[in-house]
């Protein structure tokens, strides 16, 4: 009955619509020109109010023709996917390829950037400027595509910089060449099934036979096998193995051994067994696997032994008598993971915020009178308040970001706990920045940001691993507050003044802030310092005397500190937030007066503001009153205003080229037009 009744309507529709007359010639031209939108480009309104070629080279901070070579590089070839879309030529991966298809093509990828040269020197070069041109040439990469970024990264910063600062001269001397020119492909056995933030605990146990003079690898259970391994399902011929070191029945520690795990032909090597990962919700031109060892027999030499060997008759030796300090050893040399995913972070917010805002600027939606013209979706205030806090805080940590690239390039052994401690709240703060941007920008442009061509939706997928692996980002936010703690405690212990890791205004009494704030107090840098570095301090000396009442109870300081997570991590947050504000700081103190520096602290105001703004502890400890966060609500809102008129600049200087972000940040109409299908 339904289904007639279905077949009877469409009947009536179909005579109506074949009977409807045509429009006359004249209505018909009326509607094309009046009702048919058209694009137009931001350029022709929008104006620079400042240099922005200038600016990018502040943000990128280093290496920008670097950059550009390699972007150039990209844009040549037909293995970067090239298309185009709305008059335009764009470069992005093909997310509608299998899984095996992305693998195979970002393997291409890399043998033809090896080809260009792209990678000369990353290993076998020395010093900062070395160091910095390969991070400006990975973040370009990461542009491109997280899965190259990721599978180069693998290869030479973990692989590659385990054997450069784990091993000894015969470790330099018989893989680091042969790792830059690929005739070695390497990967990082350290995750576990059962143990990923927690080194310490990994399972696989690795003994040493005296009459061989060979190690013996074991994965002794299920929960040991190494899990999430980058490059190891199908590409890589060798691994770093992080493994439990016994000796003669004693456990000596967390140790790092290479190992072949394939030959030259792809074939697996006996003793070793590896599994694919499988899909991931992004990535998938990684290839993850899983690997076991069963009595895998390697050579005494291929021990990394820069911080302990074992002798050719089994006797263990180490300069390091402390395990702990042994164990740090180990770890120090990891934190370049951290501050290369801190960097990526805010280049992938950098093309979400440029896609999202330019389509802003040219996507129109209601009008605010009767046949009136409709509005630019950047000229609502609310759309204003979703990007453009976001965008000052891409910003700020821009420096902050490329301020921790310097401080790790010109590393000494003083400064390494600076820069654990740095890298590891910047690493967790980047990182959920990022997925806030992008998911912020994945709404503001509406269902485009589904499509995976425009970028800003697979991004997110893409991009989402970054806030848990080289570190659980609220672990490392413990990290950061225990490293202060230990400070704290150890320079009031000594009577000495606090020296290092930004708690020098500690030295000097608690800042009082004026009751009333007007907009001129809420955009003083000094108001700004004040208030970040009170709620520091405040919570700093909260964290350790909550620690400290609880070991007077007889609690161990490790239980202490669990019991108080929440303060510790809101105590991480702190520390962190106020080292981007200081860098953000340092780079407006050397520009000179004039366009750059004013718009320049239009976004660190705003930076300041909305992270005041968000974090719920100004209000709960009292450092400001209701009516003062009131006061910041309201000064950003009128900050929002005045960027306004600089957001197409703001993103401009970003420096990514128009063929790495998506269609619909340029001539979305006709990108989407029939003749496009």
């Amino acid at each position: 009955m339904s289904e007639n009744r279905a077949l009877q309507r469409a009947n009536i529709l179909a005579n109506h619509i074949l009977r409807s007359p045509p429009l006359p010639s004249s209505l018909s031209l009326s509607l094309a020109r009046e009702v048919c939108l058209q694009y137009s480009p931001p350029e022709l309104n929008e104006s620079y109010g400042f240099d922005v070629k200038e600016m990018r080279r502040l943000l990128d901070g280093h290496n920008t023709e670097d950059r550009d070579w390699l972007y150039g590089l990209m844009m040549q070839s037909n293995l970067f996917n090239r298309k185009e879309r709305g008059g335009k030529i764009f470069v992005s991966p093909d997310y509608n390829q299998t899984m095996e298809q992305q693998r195979e093509i970002t393997m291409k990828r890399i043998w033809y950037l090896l080809e260009k040269g792209v990678y000369r020197g990353w290993l076998t070069d020395s010093g900062p400027e070395a160091e910095l041109k390969k991070l400006a040439l990975l973040e370009v990469c990461g542009i491109y595509d997280h899965s190259l970024s990721i599978k180069l990264g693998v290869h030479f910063f973990l692989w590659g910089n385990a054997v450069k600062f784990f091993g000894t001269k015969r470790h330099h001397e018989k893989w680091l060449k042969n790792t830059e020119d690929y005739v070695v492909k390497g990967c990082f056995a350290m995750t576990e099934l059962g143990h990923g933030s927690n080194v310490r605990g990994i399972e696989t146990v690795t003994t040493y036979d005296p009459r061989t003079g060979e190690f013996v690898i074991n994965t002794p259970c299920e929960s040991a096998q190494k899990y999430w391994i980058g490059g190891a399902a199908k590409h890589a011929t060798h691994t770093i193995v992080f493994s439990q070191l016994n000796i003669n029945g004693t456990n000596q520690g967390v140790h790092a051994f290479i190992a072949q795990i394939r030959d030259e032909d792809g074939t697996i090597c006996p003793n070793i067994r590896v599994a694919d990962c499988g899909h991931k919700i992004g990535l998938n031109g990684v290839d993850n696997g899983r690997i076991w060892f069963d009595n895998l027999r390697i050579s005494r030499e291929n021990l990394l032994n820069s911080v302990a060997d074992v002798s050719p008759d089994g006797e263990y030796v180490s300069a390091i008598k402390d395990p702990d300090q042994r164990f740090g050893a180990f770890m120090a040399p990891l934190t370049s993971g951290r501050v290369t995913i801190a960097s990526s972070a805010i280049y992938s917010a950098k093309v979400g915020l440029a896609i999202a805002l330019r389509y802003s600027l040219s996507r129109r939606a209601f009008s605010l009178t009767a046949n009136g013209p409709e509005v630019l979706l950047l000229d609502y205030p609310s759309h204003q308040r979703r990007l453009l806090p976001l965008l000052a805080k891409t910003y700020a940590m821009s420096f902050a970001a490329n301020d921790l690239k310097m401080i790790y390039v010109k590393r000494t052994p003083e400064t390494n706990k600076a820069i654990h401690v740095v890298s590891s709240g910047l690493k967790a703060v980047l990182t959920w920045h990022n997925m806030h941007t992008l998911q912020e920008c994945r709404e503001a442009v509406g269902g485009q940001g589904v499509k995976t061509e425009n970028l800003v939706g697979q991004l997110k997928g893409e991009f989402d691993v970054q806030t848990t692996f080289e570190g659980d980002n609220n672990v490392l936010m413990q990290q950061v507050s225990k490293a202060l703690f230990a400070e704290y405690v150890s320079c009031k212990k000594r009577n000495k003044p606090f020296r290092g890791l930004g708690l020098e205004h500690m030295n000097s009494s608690r800042p009082v802030l004026p009751t009333q704030l007007s907009s001129s107090t809420l955009r003083c840098s000094q108001f700004q310092k004040n208030v970040f570095c009170l709620r520091e301090r405040d919570l700093l000396e909260r964290f350790t005397s909550e620690v400290a009442q609880l070991q007077g109870r007889g609690e161990s300081r490790e239980s202490s500190f669990l019991v108080n997570h929440e303060l510790a991590e809101d105590l991480g947050k702190a520390f962190t937030e106020k080292a981007i504000l200081q860098t953000i700081l340092d780079a407006e103190a050397k520009l000179p007066a004039g366009s750059l520096k004013d718009v320049l602290g239009l976004v660190r105001s705003m930076y300041a503001l909305i992270s005041i703004e968000e974090d719920p502890s100004f209000l709960r400890y009292g450092y400001l009153s209701r009516d003062n966060v009131g006061d910041v609500r309201r000064e950003v809102s009128k900050l929002c205003g005045e960027v306004r008129p600089h957001a197409l600049a703001l993103v401009t200087s970003f420096g990514i080229p128009d063929a790495f972000l998506g269609p619909i940040a340029f001539n979305w109409v006709e990108a989407n037009a029939w003749s496009s299908v």
